[in-house]
């Protein structure tokens, strides 16, 4: 006979605190509403991880929901987790097949184009600078380079400031920082790839939606709300328009 595994131990606070994200759950996935600073995997020094925290949803066999996608610890938003391993390689296929629709909330700031919507379609590849690694553009040819295309669109400007919003096709790393960076509208709060903290406190990236097909068959919209330091910075930059 095989012995369960022990369940992994949670403190009640940070079940507490990770059961309040949960913005959807049924028996096959859970839904929840990342808080920006909450990493989405440990390591490297991360004391808490929401891959962690599913630990607070395991079943008495040990066994927990698992990750099926990420955003970057600064992102808020949007994170779809699996209770079940059949769930998990449906839902990871979905990601890998760009079956899913995501949308982005972006606030920037930079030399804005004219236009108020367009398409970034470029080549990027992963380096080492400072032991932190980073994407940048590079040309056809390059080992390791991956095409990523970047749909956005500007919802309000006011001078060199705008809220955006962003669709990636495909899901690179910093994907959508690298690009709007890229286009000279780099995301306030982003010290990777703009100004860091002397444009804002935290990386003003929010995962506001997604779309993706339930394993029972059904296409599903799930929506994170406007985190309260994201809408008062919106509005302090007479943006609030575009919310």
């Amino acid at each position: 006979m095989t012995r369960n595994r022990p369940v992994p131990k949670v403190s009640a606070e940070d079940a507490a605190f990770v059961r309040e994200l949960v913005i959807y759950e049924d028996d096959k996935v859970i839904v929840f509403d990342k808080p920006s600073g909450l990493a989405v995997q440990g390591g490297g020094g991360i004391e808490r991880s929401l891959d962690e925290l599913l630990a607070a949803f395991a079943r008495s066999n040990g066994k927990r929901p698992r990750l099926v996608h990420r955003l970057d610890r600064g992102t808020s938003g949007v994170v779809v987790t699996a209770r079940t391993q059949p769930a998990a390689a449906f839902l990871s296929e979905e990601f890998a097949a760009r079956r899913t629709e995501k949308v982005y909330l972006a606030l920037v700031r930079g030399v804005l184009p004219p236009e108020d919507s367009g398409t970034l379609n470029t080549l990027l590849v992963k380096v080492e600078e400072g032991g932190r690694p980073r994407m940048i553009a590079v040309k056809s040819g390059r080992k390791g380079a991956q095409a990523a295309t970047t749909h956005w669109r500007i919802l309000a400007r006011n001078g060199d400031a705008a809220l955006v919003e962003a669709r990636p096709e495909t899901g690179r790393m910093h994907q959508i920082r690298a690009h709007l960076s890229i286009a000279g509208m780099p995301i306030l709060g982003d010290w990777l790839y703009g100004m860091g903290a002397e444009s804002a406190p935290r990386l003003m990236l929010h995962a506001r939606r997604l779309a993706i097909r339930h394993p029972d068959g059904d296409v599903m919209h799930f929506e994170a709300p406007v985190p309260k330091d994201f809408a008062a910075l919106v509005s302090g930059l007479g943006l609030q328009s575009g919310l």
